[in-house]
């Protein structure tokens, strides 16, 4: 009898089957990174965007705080305006952002007195968990699980803030 070279079919069903119990423990912790590496990068960009606000709150003080998101943004090349302030890029002005939806509202009349941003996930649990908030106090708050948007300041200064 001649012996033959190569596998036999139990011994790749073994390294299959171990392949597949090695994809079973890591993909789980790869989820896990990706909604942090989302969480993390929805509040520095509220951060980006509240810091924003009170640079765009200084440059039109008869406006006070922008109306919305899109004012804070412009298309490039970019022309300084009450419509467009062209203080953040446009990928965050456009409002989605590494799997959270970003906005931002002016709160009262004109001129506006105050904001209220928030960052909420695409797809809760997928994209993230946490939901967060900010306001002209320059603190992000989150809140787990996500919540709608906050539509009043008082709503968001009541959360946690980061790192508490």
């Amino acid at each position: 009898m001649r012996k033959q070279k190569g596998f036999s079919l139990i011994e790749l069903l073994i390294v299959v089957a171990i392949i597949l119990i090695i994809a079973a423990i890591a993909i789980p912790n790869l989820l896990r990174a990706r909604i942090a590496a989302n969480e993390s990068s929805a509040a520095a960009s509220l951060r980006t965007v509240d810091t924003a606000e009170i640079s765009y709150q200084t440059a039109y003080p008869t406006q006070g705080y922008a109306a919305a998101l899109a004012n804070l943004g412009g298309a490039s090349p970019c022309t300084p305006a009450i419509a467009t302030g062209c203080i953040i890029d446009q990928t965050l002005a456009a409002g989605t952002k590494s799997g959270y939806t970003i906005t931002a509202v002016g709160l009262g009349v004109v001129p506006f007195t105050d904001f209220v941003t928030n960052a909420i996930p695409v797809t809760a649990g997928t994209t993230g968990v946490k939901g967060f908030c900010g306001t002209s106090d320059n603190v992000v708050r989150f809140v787990t699980p996500a919540a709608a948007a906050y539509a009043t300041a008082l709503a968001c200064q009541a959360l946690t803030p980061i790192g508490q």
